[in-house]
């Protein structure tokens, strides 16, 4: 066959490979949009007035206003989101940092540390990721009442700075995954075991560090169990407990609702589109070294 000849093929190839990855695109921003429209649907409701939003099939707000997110913020005239938004971070804040830290310290003592039924605790560790809340839930408010916790935030905060199995699990694989020679050269210039971990083996987790601390910070900032068990005073609400309040089905505020709900979304979105690279890069390299 000559050139002449296989000069038309060659294009025909390119061609085919060209139709199949628009149809492929398109197929994938076709269901995209479909998975996007509540979101976008109550986004774009946020700047309609409440008589717009239910009458029209139309996305963008004809009577673009602001009043929603001002009615939504001021929420009942005694207590505003400013509140619910500061308890949200604390709780939010507080938990993530013990959750990532005791999580990175226990994984460095199951990967680096030989002791006595070191494997028998991990499995156990590792069965705790199969074990629902609803088990623990009763037990737990039992203790944490006879403790004086109620309407705090101490049983939200408390139990994470005890690390999180999923994030013990993914640590450990990053451990095993650095030479045990860093340890052993640390240890000849006289550095202990807890100075091999926060000098030398901590900053080389980075990845598994900031996957963790994503991870929960959605956990903490969407929950709404939680808070719902511990929380009785609306001073002490988070933003998902303070949501629920909105939904009166007597004379509920749509367009206060839709604007809360898009301000509640925004530290999840931000945090996912400056830190997506160590999402992926943190359980890509979980799945290859486990």
């Amino acid at each position: 066959m000559t050139n002449t000849e296989k000069r038309p093929m060659a294009q025909k190839r390119i061609i085919a490979r060209n139709m199949n990855n628009l149809a492929f695109h398109a197929v994938v921003l076709f269901i995209g949009f479909f998975m996007l429209y509540p979101m976008l649907w109550m986004i774009l409701g946020s700047f309609k007035p409440t008589e717009e939003l239910f009458g029209t099939l139309s996305l963008l707000p004809k009577n673009f206003t602001l009043d929603n997110y001002v009615r939504g913020w001021r929420f009942n005239g005694v207590t505003s989101f400013t509140t619910f938004y500061i308890n949200s971070f604390i709780v939010t804040g507080l938990s993530t940092l013990g959750a990532v830290l005791m999580s990175a310290l226990t994984a460095f003592g199951f990967s680096r540390i030989r002791f006595r039924g070191s494997a028998f605790w991990y499995s156990c560790m590792f069965l705790t990721l199969m074990l629902p809340y609803q088990i623990v839930m009763v037990p737990q408010f039992v203790l944490f009442s006879r403790f004086g916790w109620i309407n705090t935030f101490l049983p939200l905060i408390v139990p994470h700075w005890g690390g999180g199995a999923f994030f013990i699990f993914m640590m450990v694989q990053f451990f095993r995954g650095i030479p045990r020679e860093l340890d052993e050269s640390a240890m000849i210039d006289g550095c202990n075991k807890f100075m091999v971990f926060s000098r030398i083996l901590f900053p080389l987790i980075k990845p598994a560090l900031i996957t963790s601390a994503i991870f929960s910070f959605y956990w903490r900032w969407e929950d709404f169990l939680g808070p719902l068990l511990y929380l009785n005073r609306p001073r002490t609400f988070t933003v998902s407990l303070a949501m629920r309040m909105f939904a009166d089905p007597t004379s509920a505020d749509w367009g206060a609702i839709f604007a809360m709900g898009t301000l509640s979304l925004l530290p999840s979105l931000i945090i996912f589109f400056f830190f997506q690279k160590y999402i992926v890069e943190g359980i890509a390299t979980t799945g290859l070294k486990a």
